[in-house]
């Protein structure tokens, strides 16, 4: 399975090479604008909820966790949980600091 792996997504990584120029030949360029600061740290912190809970499920999830694993588990995932739940009221608070 490995192996497919990395060949399905060398081809897929091609194929995304190849669709670059068309996009750019159809798509006018956009003007550059300033970096919005706050949706790049709502990015972030959505990320790193992300593979914190992924990490909580995966150490549940994997062979025949023991009890410590499932209590690391579930800290992490609900923490993950919490942080991917409080970042919209982040990006709103940084959004209204901004005006």
């Amino acid at each position: 399975m490995f192996q497919a792996g990395i060949v399905v997504s060398i081809v897929g990584f091609i194929i995304l090479l190849c669709i670059i120029p068309i996009y750019r030949s159809h798509h006018p360029k956009k003007e550059h604008t300033l970096i919005q600061w706050g949706i790049v740290l709502t990015w972030i912190i959505g990320i790193v909820g992300a593979l914190l809970m992924g990490f909580g499920m995966s150490r549940i999830m994997h062979g025949t966790p023991n009890q410590t694993d499932m209590i690391i588990g579930m800290i992490c995932g609900v923490i993950g949980l919490l942080i991917c739940v409080l970042n919209y009221p982040i990006y709103s608070y940084l959004n209204r600091n901004k005006e």
